[in-house]
């Protein structure tokens, strides 16, 4: 691709994100997000971008994930109120009803009105209630939010760390012991959970600047890296014993992966790679790089140019474009449905890697999955990603949002796309 039309193109997808941001993605959560009945956040749509009355229990995951958003909506435009409203509101509802005042931590879930209906201790969920709370902090100076964000951060130390073998416990009981093996996953260590204890550690760090997180953040980089990833290949793994054994993918109790209802699977339990964690994890890694005031090109580029590279050559789609979802370590992918969150992430890893590197492939990759995303995930009528279609682009779950799926993928990859795009033209233009 020729430098020139390379910038004309990227300047093209730019107004196109920023009109899905302005005009889709904003409008239809200021317009359905807000539970004014209750507090926090309906976010269960139809196709329709109706409310799934039947489905209205509000998840830890979800729950914070829109605070995070609002919060980052409000540093982005101060001049609407709305967006601090909405944080605030959401921020009072998820201390009210999802912190567990006889043990400590938040609970996974509670019903619309606030009562506890599960609380299991899951370190995916207690790390976005970090995220979200160290960002609404530096969003709105609320030291509440910050007191909250360390002491979630302290009971991880104090719980889940495994001071022996390295890392974390992912899956524990209310009271913080450990779950039974198998379904509910007390023997197993994952990439994706780690993955986001490293994404919540830097915006704690950056909202804290204390040595301590600044410690944990590049204890758990050293973990992913050690332990998670395979650098011959250039891939990371999904699933591991607790002291590091890479073991086969199975559905865990209270994820995603469980509880997707449809779409393609893997019949039998194997040792896989996530494309769309490969890709999440690098530009997550350089983002924490640079929080920490590591320069990438120095410590983590080479892992990160080999997970980029094994995304491309095996997670994406080069007759139809966007991502497929997993495959061996070193073949072609098994599952080859198109899931939002995969795509999303791709769109910020590629133009992540194409601004450190200027290698044009990174750029090519970037369009090919932007071109299915803009065609087929992003429903134009209604200002949504669909949750997921099959590889030529038929929905086969149309909903616009369910409990896993707020704004933070779709919202997230707009407002970071954007800033990268952004920043590779000032670059080209000096």
């Amino acid at each position: 691709m020729e430098k020139n039309n390379g910038k004309s193109r990227l300047k093209q997808v730019r107004e196109a994100l920023n009109d899905q941001l302005i005009n889709g993605i904003i409008p239809f959560w200021k317009n359905r997000g807000i539970d004014g009945t209750y507090g926090g956040y309906l976010t269960t749509y139809n196709e329709n971008g109706e409310l799934i009355t039947e489905d209205l229990d509000k998840y830890i995951v979800t729950q914070t994930r829109m605070i995070w958003g609002f919060s980052v909506f409000h540093q982005l435009y101060p001049d609407d109120p709305f967006y601090l409203e909405a944080a605030k509101q959401g921020m009072d509802f998820f201390i009210r009803n999802f912190w567990d005042s006889k043990y400590g931590g938040w609970y996974w879930k509670v019903n619309r009105e606030g009562a506890m209906v599960d609380d299991g201790k899951v370190v995916y969920g207690q790390s976005f209630a970090i995220y979200a709370l160290a960002e609404y902090y530096l969003a709105t100076g609320d030291k509440t939010a910050l007191k909250y964000a360390i002491k979630t951060f302290d009971m991880l130390q104090r719980h889940c760390a495994d001071t022996f073998r390295g890392g974390y416990y992912e899956n524990l009981e209310p009271n913080w012991t450990l779950s039974e093996p198998g379904f509910h996953a007390g023997d197993r260590k994952s990439l994706d959970i780690h993955m986001h204890l490293m994404e919540c550690f830097t915006t704690l760090y950056k909202a804290t600047e204390e040595n301590v997180h600044k410690r944990r953040l590049n204890e758990v980089i050293n973990v992913i890296l050690t332990h998670m990833v395979n650098k011959k290949i250039g891939c990371g793994l999904n699933q591991f014993t607790l002291d590091f054994k890479s073991i086969p993918a199975i559905a865990i109790r209270r994820t995603w992966n469980a509880d997707r209802e449809e779409g393609e699977s893997i019949e039998e339990p194997e040792v896989t790679t996530s494309y769309g964690h490969n890709i999440e994890l690098v530009w997550l890694l350089i983002l924490a790089d640079k929080v920490i005031g590591t320069h990438p090109d120095k410590d983590h580029m080479e892992i990160c140019r080999k997970l980029t590279d094994h995304a491309i050559e095996y997670g994406l789609d080069e007759e139809y474009g966007g991502m497929f979802r997993d495959g061996p370590l070193d073949g072609p992918a098994l599952v080859k449905d198109k899931e939002f969150w995969q795509n999303s992430e791709a769109l910020v890893g590629f133009l992540t890697m194409y601004k450190e590197t200027g290698n044009e492939k990174y750029l090519d990759a970037f369009l090919k999955v932007w071109n299915f995303v803009d065609k087929h995930i992003f429903n134009h009528e209604l200002g949504e990603w669909r949750t997921l279609l099959n590889r030529k682009g038929k929905p086969i779950d149309p909903r616009i949002a369910n409990p896993w799926k707020g704004f933070y993928h779709s919202g997230r990859s707009a407002v970071e796309s954007i800033k990268r795009i952004d920043a590779i033209l000032e670059e080209q233009n000096q």
